[in-house]
């Protein structure tokens, strides 16, 4: 999907959900270069939906879980501590990243 495509529907989510009185948070959307159906073209979409989520005020919250589980030295790739295998989900050292990123005033 376009980027525009994925922002649009983020922006919908939101809207409907907070006219339900319901908080929204979000997370950026992590690395995943390596994986099978890695791109450049799907990478560029993922950058630039994270830059829109960082630079949005449209949320109650961001988790920025790429900026956790990104290589610092390939930021496309997931941290190989992190990694379970797959170049895209984390093991559970990363699920433990993840969730001690969370801070807890947010939930």
């Amino acid at each position: 999907y376009p980027a525009d495509r994925i922002i649009d529907g983020l922006r919908q989510l939101a809207i409907q959900a907070k006219d339900r009185g319901v908080r929204v948070l979000v997370a950026t959307l992590g690395p995943f270069e390596g994986y099978s159906s890695w791109t450049p073209e799907k990478e560029a979409v993922r950058q630039a939906v994270n830059t829109w989520l960082r630079g949005n005020n449209e949320f109650d919250g961001l988790l920025d879980f790429d900026q956790v589980l990104r290589d610092p030295a390939a930021p496309g790739k997931v941290l190989p501590a992190y990694d379970s295998g797959d170049h895209i989900h984390p093991n559970d050292t990363g699920a433990q990243a993840l969730a001690a990123a969370v801070p807890l005033w947010l939930l």
